[in-house]
C-alpha cells in the first residue's frame, strides 16, 4: 500500500479515481445532497447517498427519487441500494444503467435495523448464502460493466452466526469492485468495540483475488483511519458516525493520506460557520420548511463539547428558518478553543436482539 509516502487505493468509480481511499457511509436522514456537498467542500473521497429500496426505485417512488438527487457537479454519483430479491435488484440496476442515474452502486448488507432484518434484509441476508450470492451476482450482471458495484456488510448476525468471510468470498467471486466491512455484528448494533481483526482476516482471504477491502467501525479521526489500514492491511476506510457534526474530518483525512500535517480541529467560530453553511445547503436543497427541520438534529453533534447554553440548544432544535438559525448562533460565546472532537458520537447503544423472520437461522438456504 505505501507508495512514496502515500496510501493508494487502485479504485476507479465512474471514470474517477477515488483518492484518498475514503468513503462516506450511507446514513439515513444524514447523507443527503446537502451533507454530501458539505463534506466534499471539506475534502475528497467517495460520498454515498442515503439507502434507496430497489423496489421503490423500480416503482418510481417519489421519495426515492428525492433520495437519488445528485448535484450538477457531484461526480462520481454514488447510490446505495437495498433488496432481498435478485429479480428486483436486477431491474433496479438495469434502470440505473439505462437511465444513467448513478456512477456507482453499493449494496446494503449491513443495516441492523429491526424493520430491515425482520424481513431478512440488511445484516440478516448473508446468512442465506445462496440468496446473498444471487442478489450480488444479479446486480453485478445487470450493471454490465458500465459502473462498479460494491458490497457493504457486517460480520454477521451475532457471534454465533458470523458470515463475513464466506460472504466476502462470494461477493469477490461475483465481481464486485470492493467489499466494505463494518466490524461489528448486527447484535452489537453500534455498541462495544469494532473488531478490526475481522477486517484483517477478510483482507487476507481476498488478497489473492485482488478485491479491495474497506474497513469501517470506530474510525473517529484521521489517526484512526491510518491505524486501521496499518493494522489490517485494508485498502481504504468507510466513515460513518465519525463525521457527524464534523464534515472537516474529510479534509483531515485528505491531509493524512497525502502525508501532510493534519489540519487541526476548527475553533468554535469556524464550527458555527460550518453549521450555518450546512443549514443553508439543507434549505437550498429542501426548501426552508423541510430544510429547517432537517438541520435541527445536527446541532448536538456540531456543538458537542462546547459551552452552549441549554436555551440556545433548545432553540436550535426548534428552528423554522435560516433567520432563526442566525438568531440562535449569534448568541453563542465564540471565545472558546477547539475541543478534542474525536470519540463516539451518534448512535452508541449496545447489544440488542436481532429480529429475524420465523425460522431464519434453521438453514443457510433461502
Amino acid at each position: 500500500m505505501p507508495d512514496n509516502g502515500r496510501m493508494k487505493l487502485p479504485l476507479v468509480v465512474g471514470g474517477v479515481v477515488v483518492d484518498p481511499p475514503v468513503v462516506l457511509a450511507p446514513m439515513a436522514g444524514v447523507t443527503n445532497l446537502a451533507f454530501r456537498s458539505l463534506c466534499r467542500e471539506q475534502g475528497a473521497g467517495l460520498f454515498v447517498s442515503e439507502m434507496v429500496t430497489a423496489r421503490a426505485l423500480v416503482e418510481d417512488d417519489p421519495k426515492s427519487r428525492r433520495l437519488m438527487t445528485f448535484g450538477h457537479e457531484e461526480r462520481p454519483r454514488s447510490l446505495q441500494l437495498y433488496s432481498t430479491d435478485p429479480g428486483v435488484i436486477a431491474r433496479a440496476v438495469t434502470r440505473i444503467r439505462e437511465q444513467d442515474l448513478a456512477d456507482h452502486v453499493d449494496l446494503n448488507f449491513g443495516c441492523p435495523a429491526r424493520k430491515v432484518t425482520r424481513k431478512g434484509g440488511g445484516a440478516a441476508l448473508p446468512w442465506k448464502s445462496d440468496l446473498f450470492a444471487r442478489v450480488v451476482s444479479s446486480a453485478v450482471d445487470a450493471a454490465r460493466g458500465r459502473f462498479p458495484v460494491s458490497v457493504k456488510m457486517r460480520m454477521g448476525i451475532d457471534s454465533q452466526h458470523l458470515t463475513y468471510l464466506e460472504a466476502g468470498r462470494v461477493a469477490a467471486e461475483s465481481g464486485v469492485a470492493w467489499v466494505a466491512l463494518h466490524a461489528r455484528t448486527a447484535e452489537q448494533y453500534y455498541g462495544g468495540r469494532a473488531d478490526w481483526e475481522a477486517i484483517a482476516r477478510l483482507k487476507e482471504l481476498l488478497a489473492p483475488n485482488g478485491t479491495p477491502v474497506l474497513g469501517n467501525g470506530d474510525i473517529w479521526s484521521a489517526a484512526d483511519a491510518l491505524a486501521v489500514m496499518e493494522q489490517t492491511g485494508c485498502d481504504g476506510v468507510v466513515i460513518g458516525r465519525g463525521c457527524l457534526g464534523r464534515p472537516w474530518l474529510f479534509g483531515q483525512l485528505s491531509d493524512a493520506f497525502a502525508g501532510l500535517p493534519v489540519r487541526p480541529d476548527p475553533d468554535l467560530a469556524e464550527v458555527i460557520a460550518t453549521y450555518r453553511r450546512h443549514a443553508e445547503l439543507l434549505m437550498a436543497s429542501f426548501g426552508e420548511h423541510v430544510g429547517s427541520r432537517e438541520i435541527r438534529k445536527h446541532h448536538a453533534w456540531y456543538f458537542k463539547g462546547f459551552r452552549v447554553s441549554g436555551g440556545i440548544r433548545q432553540g436550535l432544535g426548534m428552528v423554522e428558518s435560516l433567520a432563526d438559525v442566525d438568531r440562535m448562533i449569534a448568541d453563542i460565546d465564540t471565545d472558546q478553543p477547539a475541543r478534542l472532537a474525536s470519540g463516539r458520537r451518534g448512535r452508541s447503544s449496545g447489544a440488542r436482539r436481532v429480529i429475524l423472520p420465523e425460522g431464519w437461522l434453521e438453514s443457510r438456504t433461502a
